[in-house]
């Protein structure tokens, strides 16, 4: 990777406390940004401070328990990490699981928990931190997504329309704070190693292959060309790509990182 130095810079991740999230908040703070990360659960969140504290014990990092879907606790999140690190410069969006539902299945009730998780799970951030970001420099947004945007699954019908509304919502703002020198762009991921596959890994009916097998044998199922799961690391690399001057004239775009699983143009 290219030496990128973030030294006075302040980067805000979403749902930092594993996965993807962890893993992009470390590159941050390996390249001496500020980094506030939030989460919901507090132990969760507890031992990921405790970790990047670990790696880093020079850095600037503040953490906070929050749910982004509660519109008052992400603006003192906002608040509080002004005032602990300075206005924020990058904004990722990085929250929220898929929901496995068919049409058939899912309940009205069901398809209002997955629209406002997707969708607020953005705007209330954005709408927190863009008064920061637009004093900044070169300020960017940064939404994590999944392939199921643009090559929708009928088991996850919910999520995949979700997360095509969302995939046009970051057009949409790319837009629309372009004037305001806000770039905003997103990632599709496609499957990545995580907690989710951990549990179903341990749940195995063979319990002779060991996790690198049982991956690839997932891997040949789902037909990834890569023949393996992502890592968190690989997504976290497109997002800090996105996030800083390397892709200045970026805006409005999304990084497929799925493996060569993506099927459209």
């Amino acid at each position: 990777m290219l030496n990128i130095d973030l030294q006075g810079c302040t980067a805000v991740v979403t749902g930092g406390s594993s996965g993807i999230g962890l893993a992009t908040a470390e590159l941050f703070l390996q390249a001496g940004a500020g980094v506030a990360i939030c989460g919901r659960d507090s132990k969760r969140l507890q031992g990921a401070e405790k970790g990047l504290r670990a790696k880093f014990p020079e850095a600037r990092l503040f953490t906070q328990q929050c749910n982004v879907l509660d519109a008052a606790q992400v603006q003192d999140f906002a608040a509080a990490t002004q005032a602990r690190l300075g206005p924020a410069a990058i904004l990722v969006n990085n929250a929220g699981q898929g929901r496995v539902s068919t049409f058939a299945d899912t309940s009205d009730e069901a398809w209002t928990e997955e629209l406002q998780l997707k969708f607020f799970s953005v705007l209330h951030p954005t709408r927190a931190f863009l008064p920061q970001l637009r004093t900044q420099a070169t300020p960017a947004v940064v939404c994590v997504n999944s392939l199921l945007a643009a090559q929708p699954e009928p088991h996850m019908v919910a999520t995949s329309a979700a997360r095509a509304g969302i995939k046009n919502l970051v057009r949409s703002m790319a837009t629309e704070f372009a004037p305001l020198g806000v770039r905003v762009n997103g990632i599709l991921v496609g499957l990545i190693e995580s907690g989710q596959w951990r549990r179903r890994f341990e749940a195995r009916e063979d319990r002779s292959q060991d996790w690198a097998a049982w991956t690839g044998e997932l891997a040949t199922r789902k037909r990834i060309p890569l023949k393996r799961l992502g890592l968190p690391q690989e997504a976290a690399q497109a997002i800090f790509f996105l996030s800083t001057p390397l892709s200045s004239y970026t805006t409005g775009s999304h990084i497929d990182v799925s493996g060569g699983l993506s099927h459209h143009a």
